[in-house]
Order: structure tokens, then C-alpha cells, then sequence
């Protein structure tokens, strides 16, 4: 069986319900000479990324201008102003958009010795290039990645003017528009600051990387091989989900995208097999959306926590795997008691593909491991980056019906170009709010109004990071959500003890999780859409799914043990023993079944064993087990019970 085969949605319609719950993903499709101007400047793009990693050696105020000369360029053909009129023809506006995008950045090109010797006292056209620079980021941000990040960035703006007149401890001495736009455009602490600086090197080569890997039909290949893992288990197309999507995950940064293209085989598979469609949807969701905090290749923000941290995007990795691993777990767990409750059955031999055909495409699978490999060598992650692409190239080539040709690789490298626009706009957006923070010091004012407001309590503030999380992820991407949240709250975090790589992991999985959380759950939406189940019920059922999700980051700041921070083998194993036994227990009481129904006592029984096993601490987890223990022992003897009555029935 072929997974192309398993689904009745066109890639016509895939890409369109892609476009609809993912802005990064609606480009404007071009017919004629723009389609190959388009595909020539994003191939150029692609080229230049590569060339100054491997060859060109150029100080970050030239090479970064240049990558956002690419990004905003591109922005403007590529992406329509609003929803009215011909989405697909670009229009005069848009080209002077774009050249000016192209112009304001090679300024910095064509005059840099001049802008670093004017540092501090710059002429009315500095300014005024600066001044359009800005409205340009906002601009290319609005339409990329959407309007509530434009509107922080903005507010942002008019709080460094207003400084003056702000009430209370927000109160400051104010910048006037000269120095404003000087800070925000003429050092590395703005648009061109660390994010832009990372979406310039990491992330655009692992966005690559992924596109590479996609087009040598890895994607399908997830699929097949996690029906050949799981097919055939206990409501098997369910756990097909969850292992096909933390693969995707691989090779995609984007929640929603996972979700389609995984989604259009898993989701009518698991209706046709008796999962409820709101269930359905909500199992890919989650699992789609954990896609982006699976190791090795992560979503985009891991590789900024990299820098701003100051440690290599390994350890991050590493300090990733336990509870990503935890998370799937959790899903896991969730679908096998839900397939139970409902009796349902694994898919047959014959629905499944050919084992044999199956194994013999692991060669695919080997771009990873090098790219892993390479980052355990201690090769950069730039660097293993391309050695990834150049392994996936290769490794291609061993069968007919993977081997890249010239037009493939060229249309993998307009693909990796296109795909990373978002990330650029993102950035560069996120740069002005972090300028705007470090030139009025309002990071460490809310940090600190952030622990008064939970009155120096840790609980009460890793609550309110939660909170300001999910709402920030209902209007941004992951990327810039991640990069405000770490500026403002992984600070208040780490002045109340907790260790620096745990603060900033805390921000960024609730980043992610707001995918998944109503009511905006962009990730969830999208699986209704192909379910036909309603948005709404499909959210609430996907944050009950990831419940592992919202209790990992609290186990990790408690007992930074399950990061693998500071820890022995042995801790991090129990840790991760006693939080599998606790998701046990959680997801049996949340489903209402174990070894046979829980009844309403059993149900909080289960929960409470589970929380407290979940809970580092000798007392907490003996107490937990002894729940669970007591539990499960009346489930089993209900269990038994009930074949017992079946069988004198019979």
C-alpha cells in the first residue's frame, strides 16, 4: 500500500488549507516570467547562504543586510498586501516594495566603513533610510507572519518615544526619533541584531536542510515506515500519527504544515477505523505541533535559545530529548487507552505497505544520522548543516526513484529559500522589539514586575510565563514569540534560581504549545479542517491530549534532572521513569480507562497518582506509585471480572 493512496485530499487542496491557517505558507503562485524571476531570486538567495558559510568571510553589518535584502525583496513579490484583488499578480506598489526592501539594506552594503565611523551622529539620509527600513520590517512582518507581532513591535516603538509619560515603574527618560531609529537600524541590537544574525547562519541552512530531505521523498517515507512500526497495534493509525509526526518534525518548523501532510493519511485512516473525528484531528495536532521540540533538528527558536544562552545547539538537543520523548509518551499512552475504551482494532497486513520495500529505503533516514553525528564531532551547527544537505544529495542518488537531478536540487534550494522568508521577517521584526527593550531597560523592569506580581513566588511565576506564552503564540510565530518571552520572563525565572537552559526551554515549549491551545490553535484548526470536525472541540481536545506538554516544563525547572543538567545517569532515568508512570496514570483518568472503565473515583484517583509521581521527590513519587498501584489493581480486577462473565455468558 502507498500512503499517497490513503488520503482523499488533492495537493491542490493541502496547500491551500496550508495557506489558510499558516501565513508563512500563502505565497502568491506566478504563471509566466514572474514565476521564474521568482524562482531564479530564490535559488540566488539559497546560493549566497551557502557561499558565505562556505567561502566568503563578511562582518555581520554586510552579511545580514543582505540576507534581509533577499528576505524583504522576496516578501514583496511573494506575498499579497491584503486579501483583496489578484493575490496572484504582484502590481507596480509591491516591486517599488520590494526594491526599496532591496535598496534600504544595500545601503549598508555600499556605505558600511562610512555608517560605522558616523556611529552616533548620522546625516538626514541615514535617517531617513532607517526610518523606511523600519516601516519596511513592520510591513514585511504584517504580511508574512501577521498583525499582532507588527502591533507589539509598534507599541514597543511608541513606548521608547513616550518613555516620559509611561505611569509607574514603566516610566523612563524617552529617546527621541533620530536616536530611536539609529539604534533600530545602525547597530547590531536591532533588526540587525542575535535573531536576525541566527535566521542569517542556523536556521536558514536547517531550513534547507529539511527542504533537501523532503524532496527525496522522506516525508512520504515518514509515513510509510511509522505504518509499518505501529499499523498494527491498537488503534494503530493513531499511534501511525504520533510516530509519523515526530519524524516530520525532523524536517519541518512549522506546526501547521506537519499536521497537513502527515494529517491528510493518518486523519481519514483514523475515522475509518472508529476515532471519533474531533479525537482524530486532535491526535495529529499534538503530535504535529511536538514535531517542533524533537531533537536533532528542532524548530527554529531552538537554534536562537542556542545563542542567546551562549552554548552550542547540541546541548540544547540534548537537553530537549527527555522530555520530547516524554511528550510523544504522553500522546501515546492517551491514543492506546482511547483505542482500548473503544475496542478498536490495528490495520491488517494488507492495508499496510510492503515491509520489505519499506526497509529497504533506510538508507533515507541516513542524512540525520550523519547531521547528528557531525554536531556530536563538534563541527558547527552551520557546517553540519551542510554536510547534511550534501549527505541527503548523496544518499539520494543510491536508488532510481530518489536521485536529485539538477532541476531538483535547484527546486530544493527555491524551496528552502521560500520556506525560511518567515523566519527572516520574524526576526528581523523581533529585532526591533529587542532593541526597543535593551535601550529602555524595560526587559528587566517587567522581569522584575513580573516576580512582584507573583510575590517572589516560582509556582506563581512560571504560571504567569505560561500565561503570556499562549497568549503571545494566539498572533506569533514560535520564533517571535520565544524571543520576547526570553527577553522579558526567562530573566525573572533565572533571578528566582532556576538554571538559565531550563527558564528559556520553559518559554519555549508553552511557545509551541500554544499551537494547540483555544482559542487561537492555528495546528488544531488546520486538523479540523481535513477531519471536518468542529475547530473549536478539536482545540480543547488536543490540549487534553498534550497534557504532557504543559507538565514537562514545570518537572524540568523543579528537577532540571530530565534536561540532563547537572544530573547522573541514574537520576535522569528515574525522572523519566517515575514521569512516564505519572503520565500513565493522568492519561488513564483523563480517557476514564485503564485495564477496563474507571469510574468517576478511579478517574481522580488515577490523576492524583499520576501528578504526584510526576512531582520530583522520594515522598511524592513513593505516594504516586502507591495510586497508581492501588488504581490499576481495580481496573485489572474489573478487567478480569468482566472476561469472567463474558466467558460463563458464552
Amino acid at each position: 500500500m502507498s500512503t499517497t493512496n490513503t488520503t482523499n485530499m488533492s495537493q491542490q487542496e493541502m496547500d491551500q488549507l496550508i495557506a489558510q491557517y499558516d501565513k508563512e505558507s500563502a505565497v502568491r503562485q506566478f504563471t509566466g516570467p514572474m514565476k521564474w524571476i521568482s524562482f531564479i531570486l530564490l535559488v540566488l538567495f539559497s546560493l549566497y547562504q551557502l557561499s558565505s558559510t562556505l567561502f566568503l568571510t563578511l562582518p555581520p553589518q554586510i552579511h545580514r543586510p543582505i540576507h534581509l535584502a533577499f528576505g524583504l525583496g522576496l516578501v514583496y513579490l511573494l506575498y499579497a498586501g491584503s486579501s483583496k484583488g489578484n493575490k496572484n499578480k504582484v502590481g507596480i506598489v509591491n516591486i517599488i516594495l520590494a526594491l526599496f526592501g532591496v535598496s534600504v539594506c544595500m545601503y549598508w552594503v555600499f556605505d558600511y566603513e562610512g555608517l560605522v565611523t558616523r556611529t552616533g551622529n548620522y546625516t538626514t539620509l541615514d535617517m531617513v533610510v532607517g526610518g523606511v527600513a523600519i516601516l519596511l520590517v513592520l510591513e514585511a512582518a504584517r504580511r508574512v507572519v501577521g498583525v499582532p507581532i507588527t502591533l507589539i513591535a509598534t507599541l514597543f516603538l511608541l513606548y521608547t518615544y513616550f518613555g516620559p509619560y509611561m505611569p509607574g515603574f514603566l516610566e523612563h527618560r524617552g529617546s527621541d526619533v533620530d536616536r530611536i531609529i539609529g539604534h533600530s537600524y545602525y547597530t547590531l541590537e536591532g533588526i540587525l541584531g542575535t535573531p536576525l544574525g541566527v535566521s542569517s547562519t542556523f536556521i536558514f541552512l536547517f531550513v534547507l536542510f529539511g527542504a533537501f530531505l523532503e524532496k527525496t521523498g522522506v516525508g512520504e517515507y515518514f509515513n510509510d515506515l511509522s505504518l509499518v512500526i505501529a499499523g498494527r497495534r491498537i488503534g494503530g493509525p493513531a499511534k501511525v500519527a504520533v510516530f509519523s509526526s515526530a519524524l516530520q518534525g525532523t524536517i519541518s518548523g512549522s506546526s501547521v504544515a506537519n499536521v497537513v501532510t502527515s494529517g491528510a493519511f493518518t486523519i481519514p485512516m483514523m475515522k475509518r477505523l472508529g476515532y471519533r473525528p474531533e479525537f482524530a484531528a486532535a491526535v495529529e495536532a499534538s503530535s504535529s505541533t511536538g514535531g517542533q521540540i524533537m531533537p536533532p533538528v528542532m524548530g527554529a527558536a531552538a537554534f536562537l535559545m542556542a545563542e542567546f544562552i551562549g552554548v552550542p545547539y547540541l546541548d540544547i538537543a540534548k537537553s530537549a530529548t527527555l522530555p520530547a520523548i516524554l511528550f510523544f509518551v504522553g500522546i501515546w499512552i492517551m491514543t492506546h487507552f482511547e483505542a482500548k475504551r473503544l475496542g478498536l482494532r490495528g490495520l491488517t497486513k494488507e492495508e499496510l505497505p510492503d515491509k520489505k520495500e519499506v526497509l529497504k529505503k533506510m538508507y533515507l533516514l541516513l542524512p540525520i544520522v550523519i547531521i547528528i553525528t557531525a554536531l556530536m564531532m563538534n563541527i558547527s551547527a552551520e557546517r553540519s548543516a551542510i554536510i547534511g544537505i550534501l549527505s541527503t544529495i548523496v544518499v539520494g542518488a543510491f536508488r532510481k526513484e530518489t536521485r536529485m537531478s539538477l532541476a531538483d536540487i535547484l527546486e530544493a534550494l527555491a524551496s528552502g529559500a521560500k520556506m525560511a522568508l518567515g523566519v527572516v521577517a520574524a526576526t528581523a521584526c523581533a529585532g526591533i522589539i529587542v532593541g526597543t527593550i535593551t535601550l529602555t531597560g524595560i526587559g528587566l523592569k517587567l522581569a522584575n514586575g513580573l516576580i512582584d506580581l507573583a510575590g517572589g513566588q516560582l509556582f506563581l511565576t512560571l504560571f504567569f510565563t505560561m500565561i503570556a506564552s499562549l497568549i503571545l503564540g494566539m498572533g506569533t510565530p514560535t520564533t517571535a514569540n520565544y524571543i520576547i518571552t526570553s527577553t522579558i520572563a526567562a530573566p525573572a525565572l533565572v533571578q528566582l534560581g532556576v538554571p538559565e537552559i531550563a527558564a528559556h526551554m520553559f518559554t519555549f515549549y508553552f511557545g509551541i504549545v500554544a499551537d494547540i491551545t483555544p482559542p487561537v490553535a492555528l495546528a488544531a484548526f488546520a486538523a479540523a479542517g481535513i477531519a471536518k470536525s468542529k475547530p473549536m472541540r478539536t482545540g480543547v481536545e488536543s490540549t487534553r491530549l498534550s497534557i504532557a506538554a504543559f507538565m514537562a516544563p514545570y518537572i524540568f525547572v523543579v528537577s532540571p534532572a530530565l534536561l540532563l543538567i547537572n544530573t547522573t545517569f541514574m537520576e535522569s532515568i528515574w525522572v523519566m521513569f517515575t514521569s512516564i508512570l505519572g503520565m500513565i496514570g493522568v492519561g488513564a483518568g483523563l480517557i476514564g480507562f485503564w485495564m477496563a472503565k474507571l469510574n468517576p473515583l478511579e478517574r481522580i484517583l488515577a490523576i492524583a497518582g499520576g501528578i504526584l509521581a510526576v512531582i520530583p521527590g522520594i515522598e511524592t513519587d513513593i505516594a504516586g506509585i502507591a495510586l497508581l498501584a492501588l488504581t490499576f489493581g481495580l481496573s485489572l480486577y474489573k478487567a478480569r471480572k468482566q472476561k469472567q462473565q463474558l466467558q460463563a455468558s458464552a
